[in-house]
């Protein structure tokens, strides 16, 4: 391992609950295609797939600021582990009502439940910036680190998913992301020494953390970005399945996270000067633009080598909106802040995987490559619009005000 990164888990604790946390993000990749490779299998709906799918999405975006909210004010043991119990039995709930083949508004109304999933990335991250506090050079190492990780999940979790549900059982793919939900945060809560200490009373804001300018711009803008990734998932499993070889499916997408993987580890091995917003928007517009080629593809080979390019924007991107945050989020309203961003990709999803399963039932999967591409347009021009305010200066974690000339020397 690069000597950051092997400087960064000199941290007592933070191999613990890295790991832990990797285990708890796996859902994040798993349920939603698990769910349409599922629905797929048993119904042969991809609009009713991609419903269910957007469905969960859109719960977890509804109540996973308010899951955030509570973590920063009573801590993460208090607060994750009663959420965590209810998303799981919401999944038994799914798995039952899909294999027993009860109307379809009990599937919605379990795949809602599971939207009381804890955002693990932001708690994993809220511990990060509580070890490396005032530490911009060792917390941009931990943000990159962390994209890693989550890419590693995008790699590994669609691939579990598919395959379980389409070699051993249609449930498979939901019911062991369900596992993993309960012994991830279940391990990560079990770690006290690193949880964050929840901040006074008084320190808390009274409205929620999406006040905040910044944060508004930054979380509109992954709305189109979740939605990128929404239709991009869906679309391959089709796609694939056109071709022949759905299972194929799980290697492909798993083919765009290693790009972002690759691009992660090498962004934290960096110490970039300038401004972060710059490099940001920059990273959405390149992912806009990696969107084109895949109306192109005419066969699974040529759809990995252009969702891998594709997948080289994601990281480095996701590392800067994080460091971004720190700078215009409270530091006692951390964990929301950053929740939110997770929620307006949630939300993106949803509503690409919903589009794109619709537009796949009426026109095949060739044309749903054009919702993604109509997705990265959306998002390069909220970003555009949106740039003064990231130039704006921001608040300080404790409320200052300070110079914006700070950012320069943050990821």
């Amino acid at each position: 391992m690069p000597s950051p990164y092997r400087a960064l888990f000199a941290a007592p604790g933070a191999k613990a609950f890295s790991a832990a946390g990797f285990v708890g993000r796996l859902p994040l990749s798993m349920m939603g295609i698990g769910i349409v490779t599922m629905i797929s299998q048993l119904t042969g709906r991809y609009g009713l797939a991609g419903a269910l799918s957007a469905t969960v999405a859109l719960s977890a975006a509804t109540l996973g600021p308010q899951i955030s909210r509570l973590v920063d004010r009573h801590g993460q043991r208090r607060v994750l582990r009663p959420a965590t119990i209810v998303s799981a039995a919401a999944v038994s709930g799914l798995l039952l009502s899909a294999h027993q083949d009860w109307p379809d508004w009990t599937l919605f109304v379990f795949s809602a439940g599971i939207g009381s999933v804890p955002s693990v990335g932001s708690m994993v991250r809220a511990r990060w910036a509580e070890i490396y506090r005032g530490s911009a050079r060792e917390l941009h190492t931990a943000y990159a680190f962390e994209s890693v990780v989550d890419e590693a999940c995008f790699i590994f979790g669609p691939i579990a998913a598919i395959g379980l549900s389409t070699v051993w059982f249609p449930e498979a793919g939901p019911l062991v992301a369900g596992l993993c939900l309960l012994a991830g945060v279940f391990l990560l809560t079990a770690q006290r020494s690193t949880e964050p200490v929840p901040q006074p009373k008084e320190h808390h804001t009274k409205g929620s953390a999406l006040r905040s300018p910044g944060l508004q711009v930054l979380v509109g803008t992954f709305v189109a970005t979740g939605a990128i990734f929404g239709s991009v998932d869906v679309v391959t499993v089709a796609f694939a399945e056109e071709q022949g070889h759905k299972a194929a499916a799980s290697v492909v997408l798993a083919v765009y996270a290693l790009g972002s993987c690759l691009a992660g580890v090498v962004f934290g091995l960096l110490h970039l000067k300038g401004r972060g917003e710059r490099r940001w928007l920059l990273g959405i517009c390149a992912m806009a633009v990696s969107m084109i080629p895949l109306q192109l593809a005419g066969n699974l080979p040529f759809l990995a080598v252009a969702l891998f390019v594709a997948g080289l924007a994601i990281a480095p991107t996701m590392v800067t909106t994080m460091a971004l945050i720190e700078q215009h989020v409270p530091r006692a309203n951390l964990t929301e802040g950053m929740t939110w961003v997770g929620t307006g990709l949630a939300v993106g999803i949803a509503l690409g995987s919903s589009v794109a399963g619709w537009v796949i039932d009426a026109a095949g999967a060739d044309a749903g490559y054009l919702v993604s591409n109509a997705s990265g347009a959306i998002a390069a021009a909220v970003a555009f619009l949106g740039y003064r305010r990231l130039r704006m200066p921001v608040k300080t974690r404790e409320g200052q005000r300070e110079q914006h000339d700070r950012q320069h020397h943050v990821a």
